[in-house]
């Protein structure tokens, strides 16, 4: 464990508290029961780290704490409450004393409590969890849902008249069996469907992402992906509303397709010509759309996969709280449906490395785009791609959510951030390097980048890395 200053500064250094993080003042001392209801809460969001001695704020001073001058005794008493183990530190920072607590983990299906209170953190509040949120916690122990059945007592012929078999073999690359007991062998083998007594069952797996069409299995038909189109830039006026039919693999092509066909067109000059360009470019749109139908919550009810296009961006979003912190999505990957994942990555859907955003990021960068922006909403995730933009008609959360997304690419990509770098990304001249340098300083505040020291002290061949290398 044994926790450096080091590691102290590097927490201190993250833009905004997250789900594994929290920072308390605490200077002489803190309620006993409030720290119960925090690592009750901080272990149901999957474990993290409390500090107190940090102010809560930026630029989250340390300022030292005289709070349990006992960590073991305080162990102790903590486990009593709570009934599970959190490992007390007492770090000797060079701006003072500093207690780390390090919350474990709630097991898979199981949610702690405290006095019969399943806490979580909202902002800087203590909140029950909702019946929704427990009901998902407490399936984990269950059976995964997509690997339940979705219609059962199947004859062979019922089962290729529901799947789009044909178009599952051309996506695997494979020749297609010449009866159709190689097909269901294929199908069985790939767990999208069982054998069963006198038939067989399909999997809801194999129906999510082979149905001819959604509509014909009752319990997945709200998941299928929805598009929707505004007149302008507010969803005040609806121009169209349209969901989709087919499964996620045999119908991938046919919705990005669709989408792009919705898509407003803007007229450019290149090479003394005129001509049409759509508002994003199909690379960005594939891979935000690949990334939604793999990583949604198939827990929630009543929620699907949604694409909404306005005359200045476009936003997918699917059902669901992300895994991973919005500012980690470019080096950060955990699925949430490895199965979803696995089978859509050797359909060539999709690739299961978290290079999706990576490549959304570089397709923008080359586009001349703004930088799109990842946000957690209402129990759903929501990644806004915009239309073009200058860079003077940028505002100061443009250009700096640029300068950070092409550190961490540049990062990812083993190279490093310059303000050269930056301007290319931004498409400037040499002249503005004072503007570039702004955004530079502007992205450093906001505790987003820091100076590669191992570049040395020269201003003009400074080099930049995001604030978590």
């Amino acid at each position: 464990m044994a926790t450096t200053p080091q590691q102290i500064d590097l927490w201190r250094s993250a833009p905004s508290e997250h789900q594994r993080l929290e920072f308390k003042e605490a200077k002489n001392q803190f309620d006993n029961r409030k720290l119960c209801e925090y690592c009750v809460a901080l272990a149901n969001e999957g474990g993290g780290h409390l500090l107190l001695g940090v102010a809560d704020t930026p630029p989250r001073a340390v300022v030292g704490t005289a709070a349990f001058n006992d960590p073991v005794a305080m162990a102790e008493k903590l486990f009593e409450a709570v009934g599970f183990r959190v490992d007390i530190e007492a770090v000797a920072h060079p701006d003072g004393r500093v207690l780390v607590f390090h919350i474990p983990s709630r097991p898979r299906g199981t949610a702690y409590h405290l006095d019969g209170k399943y806490l979580m953190r909202s902002g800087e509040a203590l909140v029950p969890m909702s019946e929704d949120q427990l009901r998902r916690i407490f399936a984990e122990g269950g059976p995964d849902w997509v690997e339940e059945h979705s219609k059962t007592r199947l004859d062979g012929q019922q089962v290729v008249e529901l799947l789009d078999t044909q178009t599952f073999f051309e996506l695997l690359k494979l020749p297609y069996p010449t009866d159709r007991a190689g097909v269901l062998d294929r199908l069985v083998t790939e767990r999208l469907i069982d054998a069963e007594e006198g038939g067989y069952a399909i999997r809801r797996i194999g129906a999510l992402l082979l149905a001819k069409k959604l509509g014909d299995f009752d319990d997945l038909a709200r998941k299928a992906p929805r598009v929707v189109v505004y007149n302008g830039n507010s969803k005040l006026d609806t121009k169209l509303d349209q969901t989709g039919t087919k499964g996620y693999a045999v119908g991938f092509q046919g919705l990005i397709r669709f989408i792009m066909g919705q898509l407003p067109q803007n007229e450019v000059i290149e090479d003394a010509l005129r001509k049409e360009v759509k508002l994003v470019p199909e690379v960005a749109i594939r891979e935000v759309v690949a990334n939604a139908l793999i990583h949604q919550d198939f827990s929630m009810t009543g929620a699907s996969v949604m694409a909404e296009i306005y005359a200045n961006r476009v936003e997918i979003s699917n059902p669901g709280e992300p895994l991973v912190p919005v500012d980690r999505f470019i080096d950060g990957y955990q699925s949430r449906n490895e199965r979803v994942a696995d089978l859509m990555r050797r359909m060539h859907i999709c690739e299961e490395k978290s290079s999706g955003i990576d490549r959304l990021v570089q397709a923008v960068e080359a586009f001349q785009l703004p930088a799109p922006a990842f946000r957690v909403g209402l129990r759903r995730t929501i990644v806004v791609i915009f239309g073009p933009k200058p860079f003077e008609d940028m505002d100061r959360d443009d250009r700096v959510r640029a300068c950070y997304q092409h550190c961490s690419l540049k990062w990812v990509m083993s190279e490093r951030m310059t303000n050269q770098t930056l301007r290319e990304r931004f498409h400037l001249p040499e002249a503005k390097v004072a503007s570039i340098s702004q955004v530079i300083s502007a992205a450093a505040d906001a505790n987003l980048i820091k100076l590669d020291e191992k570049a040395g002290g020269s201003r003009k061949f400074a080099r930049y890395l995001p604030f978590w290398a």
